[in-house]
């Protein structure tokens, strides 16, 4: 919990969320001293140049959680039917499953290809042994 002289307050809960190929937005359930529970909203942004991440962080303390979820809530809200109604807010939901999909098949095809390898050099070298005489 210690760390240089400053107090770090390890993840109780996490997850995750990637948004393109530069953005990850991260949400922490943080425990404190006193058994209080905080949010941490973080955003980390991989440089342009690729060396290291921005982070930007956000303290959300259960006194505020209902309040700021309204606030969200009403500004996705606003966004979504008045200024954008015509918008498809799910195309980068889809797009992003179908990402998903796409790479585990890639990853079994890649894992299949490595397995008929392993198969294939123990036949080869069953072979081998078959012909020594």
């Amino acid at each position: 919990m210690e760390n240089g002289g400053k107090m770090k307050f390890e993840p109780v809960y996490s997850s995750k969320i990637r948004a393109g190929k530069r953005r990850t937005y991260f949400f922490d359930v943080r425990e404190t001293k006193g058994g209080d529970f905080f949010i941490t909203l973080t955003e980390s942004t991989r440089k342009f140049d690729g060396e290291g991440y921005e982070r930007h962080k956000i303290f959300l303390y259960k006194e505020d959680f209902n309040r700021f979820l309204k606030g969200m809530e009403e500004t996705i809200n606003y966004v979504k039917t008045e200024l954008m109604p015509e918008y498809d807010f799910d195309e980068y939901q889809r797009r992003q499953e179908e990402w998903e999909r796409k790479r585990a098949e890639e990853l079994k095809q890649q894992e299949n290809n490595e397995e008929e390898s392993k198969e294939e050099k123990k036949d080869d070298s069953q072979s081998e042994e078959d012909m020594s005489w």
